[in-house]
């Protein structure tokens, strides 16, 4: 057998598996609940559509008291015959991570949304927070094809404030996705 031939064909199927831009992530719907109003105004959370693969998510809320100290309980859910957990489902301390940047799953959110949004800095915050023309997804590990639920229930001071699910769907498709 050609040994040139074999890394030839290698290098071919590498340069397209790195090349090529087939992953497909597009934000489904996107649903924000205050628990507390008093605490927490969630004026507007909806998704814009740009074109038919291309969706961005703006949330816009309002923290009517200063919240010092803030846990965040990230959860991601698999679409099979209803909402499975999957991959992680876990409890950081959100002040704590702003000061260090030390959770991995966090930090894979964080670096997606510091761009766009007004959370850039540490505890205490107050007044108005939002995330806007949120659409740049892309995950640093290879996910199956199917529809996906990140659940981020916000806790301040130990008590629920407000959760932000959004529904997304994920395509691995080498032959036929065209952006």
């Amino acid at each position: 057998m050609d040994y040139r031939l074999v890394i030839f064909g290698l290098s071919v199927s590498v340069a397209f598996l790195i090349c090529s831009e087939a992953p497909s992530v597009k934000m489904t719907n996107a649903v924000c609940k205050s628990y507390n109003k008093s605490w927490v105004a969630v004026h507007y959370c909806r998704l814009k559509a740009y074109s038919r693969n291309k969706t961005s998510l703006n949330i816009n809320a309002t923290f009517i008291e200063p919240a010092y100290h803030i846990s965040l309980h990230l959860k991601m859910m698999k679409k099979a015959s209803g909402y499975k957990p999957f991959l992680f489902d876990y409890t950081i301390d959100a002040c704590e991570f702003m000061r260090r940047r030390n959770q991995p799953v966090a930090k894979i959110i964080w670096n997606m949304i510091k761009d766009v949004s007004t959370i850039n800095h540490t505890c205490p915050y107050m007044g108005l927070q939002m995330l806007s023309d949120f659409y740049s997804i892309q995950f640093p590990v290879q996910l199956p094809t199917g529809e996906y639920l990140l659940l981020l229930d916000w806790y301040f001071d130990g008590k629920p404030q407000f959760a932000t699910n959004v529904y997304f769907t994920f395509v691995e498709d080498f032959l036929t996705q065209k952006k």
